[in-house]
């Protein structure tokens, strides 16, 4: 499409997170200036744990011009290591592959997500993003659709981006009806002081700990913070939303982990801990119809072994933006970005399923995840 076309098209974006955010950057890099991003929080929190930006998104932020607010708030990562439960011995040592582009080296970046979304949403104009916004229904007319949101306010846009996640409204209206489907999994999740990890942290590499039992102690060091993001997932036949846990129950789990990874178990504020169920989305036939797209967990959400959900929602922004300029329409953008990026999720989405233990660590990174 010609820039022209582009910056006179009214868009709408239904979230505010990975996806929404980078999108919504995206769009705007490509000459949208019409665009406007409906989350439905009231306001913005620091919430969330530690994530890895793989090069390719890194290469990203460098076309979109944030790459600097994106290093200011992370930290370079040179390797991954696995290792058995109690740490004695190293599984594999995964070197991060990076990226070389326009005389640059982009390497994996660990970020805490409250501020990989402060720095996303902090990049874009002021009054493109609008909190609050709850959709409550939207209404395809084959060149734009209506969206009505549960504070009463109605929007007409050439182009919704439907970034609302897992239970994503979008999809569940207009797309699938299926619901998220439960892995038999729980991620129990927090940020804690440096001073209180007792010694995990010792550079600015992930540390994956893996119990015979299925049960995985992740380590993602937050240096720059001061900080470790500590995650624990387990198998658990508790399908609901946010099980209740207790400080004896984690470390029952952690029975013949690394005494460390235990004993911060123990002293684990649980008011602090983000515990859940976890889930994915069985892969649907499409993505698209002439005026509304999927983006992010809303197209694909996927199980979090590989570390690809947030990547997945970078990069399909990239390839949304691209497949805009390529395309001669909206609705030929769309099919582009679809034949682009399906294949690749959809595998992700399969590899991430298969889930990984201690005697299998040579299968729980493909190449292109």
């Amino acid at each position: 499409m010609k820039t022209s076309e582009i910056k006179n098209l009214k868009i709408a974006i239904i979230g505010g997170g990975y996806g929404g955010a980078s999108v919504a950057k995206a769009l705007q890099n490509i000459g949208a200036d019409n665009v406007h991003v409906y989350e439905q929080a009231p306001a913005l929190a620091q919430v969330g744990a530690g994530i890895g930006l793989r090069p390719p998104s890194v290469e990203l932020f460098r076309r979109w011009g944030i790459f600097d607010r994106i290093a200011a708030v992370s930290s370079p990562s040179d390797h991954l290591e696995i290792l058995t439960a109690d740490g004695s011995h190293i599984l594999a040592k995964e070197e991060w592959p990076f990226l070389r582009a326009y005389q640059q080296v982009n390497h994996n970046r660990m970020i805490h997500r409250g501020d990989f979304i402060d720095a996303l949403l902090g990049a874009l104009p002021e009054g493109m993003v609008h909190l609050g916004y709850k959709l409550d229904t939207i209404q395809d007319h084959g060149n734009h659709a209506t969206l009505t949101f549960q504070n009463g306010e109605v929007v007409t846009a050439d182009l919704v981006i439907g970034a609302d996640g897992i239970r994503s409204t979008v999809r569940h209206q207009l797309f699938s009806q299926k619901e998220p489907v439960f892995s038999g999994e729980h991620a129990y999740r927090a940020v804690i002081s440096i001073e209180n990890a007792h010694g995990l942290v010792t550079d600015d590499n992930p540390r994956f700990y893996m119990g015979s039992n299925g049960t995985i102690a992740y380590n993602l060091p937050l240096r720059h913070r001061g900080e470790l993001s500590y995650d624990i997932t387990a198998a658990s036949d508790d399908a609901s939303w946010a099980p209740e846990i207790t400080n004896d129950y984690l470390v029952k789990l952690l029975e013949g982990f690394d005494e460390r990874i235990v004993q911060v178990a123990r002293e684990l504020d649980l008011s602090t801990v983000t515990s859940r169920s976890v889930f994915d989305i069985d892969p649907i036939d499409s993505w698209h119809t002439g005026s509304v797209a999927l983006l992010g967990d809303a197209a694909h959400a996927m199980l979090h072994h590989q570390g690809q959900g947030a990547n997945s929602a970078i990069l399909d922004a990239g390839g949304f933006a691209d497949a805009m300029i390529q395309g001669d329409s909206v609705q030929d953008a769309l099919s582009i970005y679809q034949a682009t990026r399906k294949p690749v999720t959809d595998e992700l989405q399969r590899v991430s399923r298969q889930g990984w233990h201690a005697d299998a660590v040579d299968s729980a990174f493909p190449a292109n995840a």
